[in-house]
């Protein structure tokens, strides 16, 4: 299967994952479950749902275990961009090409929203079915998934994000933000994979590690390319956004030409560390190519 038909296939499966998990949950006529469900379900490339399907499957995990950490870690994704395009954050009217979920429901339902999707993550990882996977390695998931989503990981560099607005920022200051605020997710999403394979996952994660590290990074530094010369239309969201905000991004510190090349760099590093898993007789194809996806996509 080529990468594209893989990326729709998991994309599917992690969306009728997501839909019967909040069909589950009570008032279902209410605000607040309509914009919980409008926030998760608008769209995405699911990338983190990948990188758990993906990693699972490349370590012979049970297909069955891992529906629950692809829906948990897109939840955790799904609040935080909700939060994110609030007033006080970003300020965005535009995500996915549709009004953000405060424009369509409020501010007040838009913040509960996320707060409920912060704790269905939990819920998630605690109680789905996850055949084959210990209770050690559920209550390793349910870490690794907190660890990422608080000041550890995306809240605290979402805090840096917001404290450097207006400022100047030397790149090493840019990187410990956008390794918090964007990375700890995807490396979080790739050790959840990992863990549903016992053993063998836990042999693979100092590769792993790496490999998420780099693209986590290369990730972010295509999304600030794209807030330059991205079109409304195809990233769904309004070009020059970061730029109007004071952000620093890292066209504005290194030239569009050298954030490209550091693009590059990050892509080659992930492919090093994939090269560690090749030597473990592991088909590591489908994290190539998403690596190639990540500095190639135009969304």
């Amino acid at each position: 299967m080529n990468f594209t038909s893989l990326l729709s296939t998991y994309l599917e499966r992690v969306n009728a994952a997501l839909s019967r998990l909040l069909d589950q949950l009570p008032f279902q006529s209410s605000p607040l479950v309509n914009a919980i469900r409008y926030g998760t379900l608008l769209g995405g490339k699911r990338l983190r749902p990948f990188l758990v399907y993906a990693i699972g499957n490349m370590l012979n995990a049970d297909p069955a275990s891992l529906d629950a950490p692809a829906a948990a870690v897109e939840c955790i994704h799904a609040y935080s961009l909700i939060h994110d395009d609030l007033p006080a954050m970003d300020d965005a009217t535009l995500r996915r090409g549709q009004p953000t979920c405060h424009i369509q429901y409020g501010e007040d339902t838009a913040i509960l929203a996320g707060d409920a999707l912060q704790a269905l993550a939990l819920s998630i990882l605690a109680n789905e079915p996850m055949p084959g996977v210990s209770d050690t390695s559920r209550i390793a998931m349910i870490n690794e998934l907190s660890h990422a989503s608080g000041v550890a990981g995306m809240c605290g560099g979402q805090a840096l994000d917001l404290a450097a607005e207006g400022k100047r920022l030397e790149l090493e200051q840019l990187e410990q933000i956008h390794r918090h605020k964007t990375g700890a997710l995807i490396r979080a999403a790739v050790r959840l994979g990992s863990l549903t394979a016992g053993a063998c996952g836990r042999t693979a994660l100092p590769a792993l590690d790496r490999y998420a590290d780099a693209i986590g990074l290369a990730f972010q530094v295509h999304d600030d390319i794209l807030d330059v010369i991205g079109v409304n239309a195809m990233t769904g969201k309004k070009r020059g956004a970061d730029q109007n905000l004071g952000k620093n991004t890292y066209p504005s510190l290194l030239g569009l030409q050298n954030a490209r090349a550091k693009a590059w760099e990050l892509y080659r590093e992930a492919q090093s560390a994939l090269d560690i898993l090749a030597t473990q007789s592991l088909d590591t194809t489908a994290l190539q190519e998403l690596a190639s996806f990540v500095i190639e996509r135009d969304k």
